[in-house]
């Protein structure tokens, strides 16, 4: 039987690197606050209500690499990706320096395609791009498609054919 094996990519050496997907702890939220501070504090009201499903990327050391919200909509038959951020050391918003990993956003959104799955959602996900070169990034190399926004930022589907190449990347 196969089953789901994430990872990410060491950017020094191109290596993947085995990780594992847990559910958040308040110590995982409290380091976002720490140095070097992540774009976002995880200990925010917003993030830590209990409409979402929090989780940690961690590589085998305990390195918390990223942090995930993800919210079932069951009766939309969907899991919507409210937040993924990475550690700063890489994340690709942060100017100036070089990333520690790659893969960090990919490997959540298949996350993201097994809790739509898990929960009997299709694996069909959606989520919205917090700039344009990311908009333009799930299309050309996920095959998303856009979804109509109200005004906030742009909004996109992963379901179908496109959500299962994603997600058998990490399938053993």
């Amino acid at each position: 039987m196969a089953r789901f094996v994430p990872f990410i990519v060491d950017a020094g050496d191109n290596q993947k690197i085995g990780v594992q997907i847990t559910r958040m702890k308040k110590t995982d939220a409290a380091q976002t606050e720490k140095e070097p501070h992540w774009q976002t504090s995880w200990m925010s009201e917003y993030i830590q209500s209990n409409s979402f499903e929090k989780y940690a990327l961690k590589t085998a050391d305990g390195e918390l690499v990223a942090l995930a919200a993800y919210e079932i909509l069951e009766n939309d038959v969907m899991v919507h990706i409210t937040y993924i951020e990475s550690q700063p050391q890489s994340n690709p918003t942060i100017v100036g320096q070089a990333r520690k990993y790659h893969g960090i956003g990919r490997v959540l959104i298949a996350y993201g395609i097994k809790l739509s799955i898990d929960h009997a959602c299709g694996g069909t996900v959606t989520f919205e791009a917090k700039v344009p070169e990311l908009a333009e990034h799930y299309v050309q190399n996920y095959g998303a498609s856009p979804l109509p926004s109200f005004g906030g930022a742009p909004r996109y589907e992963l379901s179908g054919e496109a959500a299962m190449k994603v997600f058998v990347m990490y399938l053993k």
